[in-house]
């Protein structure tokens, strides 16, 4: 069974083809069956996010795989009237594994450590698991992928420090504030921007904030989704003096906010310190207003500072992110491999079984002097010495290292044995081999 996967993301292809191409969540069931059909496909899973479309299969072949997906976003691409060019990727086996593993840890994102791609990533394999278009081989791919996921946020920090302005401004308002709830905000501006940062701050803990444009229809459009305050500019005098922290994005070709008008808010605040950041090109706020006493004033080129270094740290967790994933990578590769001998394991497992059960009813006909206690002890060695004889092939095979070697000395044992072949995908995989010094239960 090979693991094959085919795609398009931010870094090959532009938006206006993403958008296209993208899956909408309740049109993956049609789209799944769609692929399921084909005759290659064993199992398959879409991933689909504003960055990305990815199709993962276990395919019969490679080939075959990769032509069957190829096809269906071929399908879909003539639908929408796009051309896809050069922009569809192609992995297979253990670097298609590996790939999953970097999207599911935001190692492949636009923006590297961003956390909504963990949940994307379950969605996705949520949606072909419960359409019944999942088995052994992308259960536990994709399983692993969110354990390492979870893995990478945990063990590092690459998703802890701002890399966009908008967040970058609410991290430096913590610095000056500490926590941020029971905070007083007011933005300027109702745009894109605008909106960014009103997450940020909510998200911060900020609920009481104020939300001044020119428009006033605009910003209680966007004030309702915050439970916010909207205002018009003839009532930002008012709004500023209660504000403890300010964020600017208004497009205006003159300042909107002088020194004056931080002198009269600054008075009724008795001075108590307001932090402003003017993220606005061409600034909404006087550079004179950063003179004032307890008056904080950053522009956008400060925050663009604070984000170079936090992209400079977010690159070095990128890379113990990396060996994670590595890691992981190792084992569920070491697993998929180990998947064409197990049912070579089982079937020899259940030879000997077949026959220490023979041998040991055979026997005990014959000492029918026997205790029930001595009985056990007959049947308790019969069980440990299988045991024994089955651990070494057991532990040699699961550690044979690549697939050939691995699938050879599997053909080896299924001669050896007189062993029917089975399939990978009708056997459930092993548990590792249990420890030969433990003692067998003896079968009833």
């Amino acid at each position: 069974m090979q693991i094959c996967l085919a795609g398009l993301s931010h870094k090959t292809a532009p938006l206006d083809v993403r958008e296209k191409i993208a899956v909408a969540r309740e049109d993956y069931g049609h789209f799944l069956a769609e692929i399921a059909a084909l005759p290659a496909i064993a199992e398959v899973a879409v991933l689909s996010t504003c960055n990305r479309t990815e199709l993962y299969a276990a395919a019969h072949s490679y080939h075959a795989g990769r032509h069957s997906l190829e096809l269906a976003l071929a399908d879909r691409a003539r639908a929408a009237g796009v051309e896809l060019g050069e922009s569809v990727y192609h992995q297979h086996g253990p670097a298609a594994a590996r790939h999953l593993l970097r999207v599911a840890s935001s190692l492949d994102s636009l923006v590297v450590g961003e956390p909504q791609i963990l949940g994307q990533v379950k969605d996705a394999y949520r949606a072909a698991h419960e359409t019944g278009r999942t088995g052994i081989v992308l259960d536990r791919l994709f399983t692993h992928a969110l354990e390492t996921g979870k893995r990478v946020r945990t063990e590092t920090a690459i998703g802890a420090c701002a890399v966009s302005v908008s967040s970058a401004a609410v991290e430096l308002a913590k610095k000056i504030f500490g926590a941020l709830s029971g905070r007083h905000a007011l933005v300027v501006g109702a745009g894109e921007m605008a909106e960014l940062s009103l997450r940020h701050l909510y998200e911060a803990g900020v609920r009481d904030i104020v939300i001044a444009n020119r428009t006033r229809d605009t910003a209680e459009a966007l004030a309702a989704s915050f439970h916010a305050r909207a205002v018009g500019m003839d009532e930002i005098g008012a709004a500023l003096a209660a504000s403890d922290i300010v964020i600017t994005q208004a497009a205006s070709p003159e300042p909107i906010l002088g020194r004056a008008a931080f002198e009269r808010a600054m008075r009724e605040r008795k001075n108590r310190p307001v932090f402003v950041i003017d993220i606005a090109v061409p600034r909404n706020v006087e550079s004179e207003v950063g003179q004032l006493y307890n008056v904080f004033l950053y522009d956008v080129d400060d925050l663009g500072r604070v984000v170079e270094g936090n992209l400079a740290r977010r690159s070095r967790e990128a890379e113990h992110a990396d060996q994670i994933v590595e890691h992981e990578t190792a084992r569920f590769v070491k697993w998929w491999e180990g998947l064409d001998v197990v049912p070579t394991i089982v079937a020899l497992r259940a030879k000997l079984e077949g026959l220490r059960d023979q041998e040991t009813q055979r026997l005990l006909t014959r000492l029918d002097h026997l205790s029930e206690a001595d009985r056990r002890l007959v049947e308790q060695f019969a069980a440990q010495l299988v045991q024994k004889i089955l651990h070494d092939p057991t532990s040699q095979i699961r550690n044979a290292g690549e697939a050939e070697r691995c699938s050879a000395l599997a053909a080896g044992l299924r001669y050896l044995f007189k062993l029917e072949d089975a399939s990978p995908a009708d056997a459930t995989p092993l548990e590792e081999p249990a420890d030969e010094t433990k003692q067998a239960e003896p079968r009833s």
